[in-house]
């Protein structure tokens, strides 16, 4: 996990003013609906059999746990309790009293009394009235409404929005027409109680759905104290997306950037079409102008553009890194771009771009604190909005772009590409392998007619490109054919012949290869045994019922003869090893046979679980991999004078995954040399708690390159109150990444958070603000 995503904040893309009207539409949509049709739906003939010899309708008494139910038609059945129900035929006025509950098509209003005037079409509801329907609420002393013209008002309202968990109150609610509205005193928050922590409050307002409202003398306010005044307010009313800011970035650097703030502006272009405007201005570099379009066709098509540009005044010299060195004096042009878009056609049948460009190898660098990349960065797609597949910082080395269309059918598929590299650790990008474009064909293995044998087919065509070196067509075929074969109820033995057949055809200038057009046929042969072992254990736990361990050893041997070198360009991709391990390959060169054997032994325990409901899942929490490979060649390798000594054995490859718990697990990925020792280590620890504690530790070593351990704290110091900490620090060379510290207050409506990053080139300050339903002022 990323040590990053102890705190995940992101913006809110809405106007929260909109939402504050939004929530009174549905409000009084609910009441006259609901209380109308409650009231209406009494049966006047029923109701005319209570008359007394006085004219007036005799009490009918209804018990609290006997309610009557009247139908307006099939559909819509009404169920009222109340303590005393009647009905005066001379004014015709329907009257429910006593703690009268009124249920009809998930609604429900209770009330004190509850009454309809028949003659002036006007319904009324008072004493400690309440309107639910679903998780929204209208509170107040009383109600009234007109059944004509669909006008009524709330008396000392108090009305809930859950969506966006909006609050409106005021000494009238009042709905004067088909769409408008009018509230005398009102105030607005996402704070609950009667005493907000933030509210925003006027004299008067007037709403028209769908259009704008107008506060007068409005407020806002933190507690009592009053911050920002302002006569009059104008503000879309509309109960979808809407048009306006957002709020700011706000933050300082000390060396790189000075202040460095952010407005974003949103606009709510159709309902499957939105934009983002960022206007940010960076002290020591000048004005970045951003923009993001999003679209939304449906589950069949949707996508993101964004793109940004920077005219760079700042003057930077590096001279450290060779493929880093830069002498910057003047104005550069500073701009990227990226673009994701997805059409499926059907589930077999789909179009995929991932576009990502930026100016230059130092753009990360630059601006790896805060960057539109780094903000949209999610190494899962469960949100098709949130899909940048790469964390855009200073470490990033490669930045990958494709273009894919996919076909599939029930046993072979086609898959083509555009894949574009950049190389950001290269002097230049000159000698990095492009391939536009890719077109790869595979098989699923099927039975063979009606023989034991099973084949596979798979292909490829790439046409390999680069400025400097070979460039040119390349092709291949492989055809697989293997035979399984169950010795017994615990063993499987698998032979498997492949031939590749490989073809050629330079069109670069490079001189040193005889021909340009060439092909290569190799062969694979090879056999693997394995077997499946498992024994399930009876728990019979309050949560955990049965562990199944199950065991799977493997060996497999592979033989493959060497390629003659002539005339092989330097893209020649090697044949596939039937190794199903990180073990593709003993040689670091392509042309090299194989003669070797391999084994893995895995380790699984799973556990059926059940949860408070009753619901059955299954969790592996225990797995552990050992795999390694013997070069039968390199044992038997002649050992000439000065000849260096043979080692035949591949490195140890250790895979461990520990998860027994939602708040802990254990992941590590480890190689080890049998000759020389650890030449990679790899580990990350969660740990968390109820309260939201967390402990995440992350080790990364390879021999040589990289020695490097990461920390993230985030401590819950009280309800309101969590601080948070990271550190990275570059073992190998002694130096340090990053150290930042964070402080976070909130509360159930509005939180405030400070951070102080430490890097190795920069210090910065970053202020986070948020208001609930508002969004937030930056994103961690």
């Amino acid at each position: 996990m990323n040590i990053n995503t102890l705190i995940n904040v992101k913006p809110i893309k809405h106007n929260g003013l909109a939402s504050f009207s939004g929530c009174l539409e549905p409000v009084f949509t609910f009441c006259l609906v609901a209380v109308i049709i409650i009231l209406w739906s009494f049966p006047p003939d029923c109701a005319g059999k209570q008359k007394s010899s006085a004219g007036k309708a005799s009490p009918s008494i209804q018990k609290k746990n006997f309610p009557a139910s009247v139908h307006t038609n099939e559909k819509s059945p009404v169920s009222i309790e109340a303590d005393a129900m009647d009905y005066d035929h001379v004014s015709d006025l329907y009257r429910a009293r006593g703690q009268v509950s009124v249920f009809y098509s998930g609604a429900s209003l209770y009330a004190d009394e509850v009454e309809l005037d028949n003659q002036n079409h006007v319904a009324r509801a008072q004493g400690n009235t309440l309107l639910k329907i679903g998780e929204d609420t209208l509170k107040g002393e009383r109600l009234w409404f007109n059944i004509e013209d669909k006008t009524g008002a709330a008396f000392n309202a108090d009305a809930f929005y859950a969506r966006n968990h909006f609050r409106v109150r005021g000494n009238i609610i009042e709905k004067t027409g088909e769409n408008t509205y009018f509230i005398d005193n009102p105030s607005a928050t996402t704070c609950d109680g009667s005493n907000p922590d933030w509210e925003i409050a006027g004299s008067e307002m007037k709403v028209t759905i769908e259009g704008y409202g107008l506060m007068k003398n409005a407020c806002f306010k933190v507690g009592s104290l009053p911050l920002l005044y302002s006569p009059y307010i104008l503000f879309p009313a509309k109960t979808k997306r809407q048009t306006g800011f957002l709020l700011p970035y706000l933050a300082y650097s000390r060396d790189k950037d000075g202040i460095d703030v952010e407005l974003p502006f949103f606009w709510a272009v159709s309902p499957w079409m939105d934009a983002t405007f960022y206007q940010r201005f960076i002290e020591k570099r000048g004005f970045k102008e951003g923009a993001e379009f999003r679209y939304d066709f449906g589950n069949k098509s949707f996508g993101t553009f964004y793109g940004d540009y920077l005219e760079d005044t700042k003057q930077v010299t590096e001279t450290e890194d060779d493929a880093l060195r830069r002498d910057w004096q003047g104005m550069h042009k500073r701009w990227s771009y990226f673009l994701h878009h997805q059409t499926r056609l059907d589930s077999q049948f789909y179009l995929r771009t991932d576009l990502k460009k930026v100016s230059d190898k130092w753009y990360f660098r630059d601006f790896s604190s805060y960057n539109y990349y780094r903000e949209h960065f999610n190494s899962t797609s469960e949100d098709r909005f949130r899909n940048v597949s790469f964390e855009g910082d200073k470490s990033l080395r490669y930045l990958d772009s494709t273009i894919r269309v996919y076909k599939g059918w029930s046993k072979y598929n086609v898959t083509g590409l555009m894949h574009a590299a950049d190389d950001f650790a290269a002097v230049n990008n000159d000698q990095t392998l492009q391939r536009y474009p890719e077109i790869i064909f595979a098989g699923v293995k099927q039975p063979l007619l009606h023989t034991p044998f099973y084949y596979e087919l798979a292909g490829r065509y790439d046409y390999l490109y680069k400025k400097e070196g070979h460039k040119g067509h390349f092709a291949d075929l492989s055809p697989s054919l293997s035979m399984p074969v169950n010795l017994s109820d615990y063993v499987r033995i698998i032979p498997q012949f492949t031939f590749k057949e490989t073809f050629w055809s330079r069109d670069d200038d490079e001189n040193g290869l005889k021909e340009k057009t060439a092909d290569r046929s190799v062969y694979n042969a090879s056999v693997s045994f394995g077997s499946q072992l498992f024994r399930v254990f009876h728990l019979n736990g309050k949560h955990w019922e049965k562990i199944r361990h199950e065991i799977k050893p493997e060996i497999i041997y592979s033989y493959m003869p060497s390629i003659s070198a002539e005339d092989v360009p330097d893209y020649y991709l090697p044949a596939l090893s039937p190794f199903g391990m990180p073990l593709a390959s003993l040689s670091s060169d392509p042309l090299n046979g194989q003669n070797a054997g391999a084994w893995s032994l895995t380790n699984t325990l799973t556990a059926r679980v059940k949860d408070q409901g009753g619901s059955l899942s299954y969790l592996e929490f225990f797995r552990l991999k050992v795999f390694q490979a013997y070069d039968i060649d390199e044992a038997r390798r002649d050992m000439a004078r000065n000849a260096p000594e043979r080692r035949p054995f591949s490195d140890m490859g250790i895979e461990f995954d520990f998860s027994p718990h939602k708040y802990f697990s254990f992941r590590m990925r480890d190689k080890y040399n049998v000759y020389s020792g650890w030449k990679q280590n790899s580990y990350d620890l969660s740990l968390r708690d109820w309260r939201g504690d967390a402990l995440l530790v992350a080790y990364r070593n390879t021999e040589g390159l990289v020695e490097e351990i990461n920390l993230g704290v985030k401590a819950v110091i009280t309800d309101h109150f969590y601080s948070t900490f990271v550190l990275k620090r570059d073992l190998q060379d002694a130096r340090k990444i990053e150290n930042s510290l964070g402080f976070v207050y909130h509360t159930q409506c509005w939180s405030l958070g400070f951070d102080l990053s430490d890097t190795d080139d920069d210090v910065r300050f970053l202020f986070r603000i948020s208001l609930a339903g508002f969004g937030k002022t930056a994103d961690k």
